[in-house]
């Protein structure tokens, strides 16, 4: 008798405490706990995909317009935009670590502004191999795997320089071209470009000098531009590529009090090169759009992991300003744009 009641009072308790209780702890088993509202992410909402945007350099101003379009493309997109680049435009190896850090961290893709047509094709390269799409803009590479190169003409750019000093010049003078720095293909195509339409267009100028490069510094290129102003003290016309080489010879020329005497005609913009120009001792500038080039150059690489083709060669245009024309709307926006929307 007593074991059969003792019997009965083990079942009683099993059945109360176990895992068909229906107002029990549910001991018996490990379930997972419901999901708080707002704690967990819905799994069907992806993560924003990361677009590195890679410069030449973060210094110039021509940078901070690409930055600025770069941004504006990312949010009307819906993409991270991730911005990176070495502060130097010489510094190749800097340039390639930071490629390589990016196709390691597994970006969704990767526009690249390549400071050396050939050192960055290996970088590029295995970006391509590990499923990364790879955008060039303003300069191009000497590579194939690219998706899209936006860029300017820069070729029709230098040809729209020596028109406009040729003309300045009325078809004679002597000349002298400021280049940037070897490897860089975007200013190479502008020195070429200019050096073929002033031989072909103004055969009574002559070039005195157009071997000398200013490097990757406004301190580099004005270093470059005294000498040769020492060394050329009967000079009527000058011709420079970019931002960094234009200031640099700028204030070369202001300090050999030769400011406005000799005609000028340089590439892209700044707050003293716009002053320059207003003030008749710059009277050119080659405009490009870096603001559409890095709206662009996103929204290619996008076009890219949406399963679009974009366009091989995608141009920004170039236009020449001077003061009589810097005035326009269209100009003004070139000239000095409003960034601060973008750049937060």
């Amino acid at each position: 008798m007593r074991r059969w009641a003792y019997g009965l009072l083990v079942v009683l308790a099993a059945y109360g405490c176990g895992s068909g209780a229906p107002h029990g702890d549910k001991q018996g088993t490990v379930e997972q706990p419901a999901s708080e509202p707002g704690t967990a992410e819905p799994s069907d909402k992806a993560a924003p995909r990361k677009i590195a945007v890679i410069p030449k350099g973060t210094t110039h101003e021509f940078w901070k317009s690409v930055h600025a379009g770069a941004n504006k493309a990312g949010k009307e997109l819906g993409v991270e935009i991730i911005w990176k680049g070495p502060v130097r435009e010489d510094d190749r190896d800097e340039q390639i670590k930071v490629v390589e850090n990016f196709v390691a961290s597994g970006v969704s893709a990767i526009v690249l502004a390549p400071l050396d047509d050939t050192a960055l094709a290996p970088a590029a390269t295995e970006a391509s191999r590990e499923g990364i799409p790879v955008v060039i803009i303003d300069s191009d590479i000497k590579w194939d795997g690219r998706v899209s190169f936006v860029a300017t003409d820069n070729y029709k750019g230098g040809e729209l320089a020596a028109k406009r000093l040729g003309e300045l010049l009325g078809g004679k003078g002597k000349v002298i071209v400021l280049r940037y720095q070897e490897g860089s293909a975007s200013t190479a195509q502008r020195e070429a470009g200019f050096l073929d339409a002033l031989k072909k267009d103004f055969p009574g100028i002559e070039l005195v000098s157009s071997n000398q490069y200013g490097g990757a510094t406004t301190e580099t290129a004005y270093k470059t531009s005294e000498n040769l102003l020492v060394k050329h003290a009967q000079l009527d016309g000058v011709f420079c590529p970019n931002e960094s080489t234009t200031f640099g010879m700028l204030r070369a020329l202001q300090d050999e009090k030769r400011a406005g005497q000799v005609k000028f005609v340089g590439f892209d913009a700044s707050a003293k090169l716009v002053e320059a120009l207003e003030g008749d001792q710059i009277h050119g500038l080659v405009l490009q759009n870096p603001f559409r080039m890095g709206e662009l150059g996103v929204r290619a690489a996008v076009d890219k992991l949406d399963g679009r083709a974009p366009e091989p060669r995608i141009d920004t245009g170039a236009t020449v300003v001077t003061k009589e024309t810097m005035g326009a709307p269209e100009i003004k926006a070139l000239l000095s744009p409003d960034l601060s929307a973008w750049l937060q």
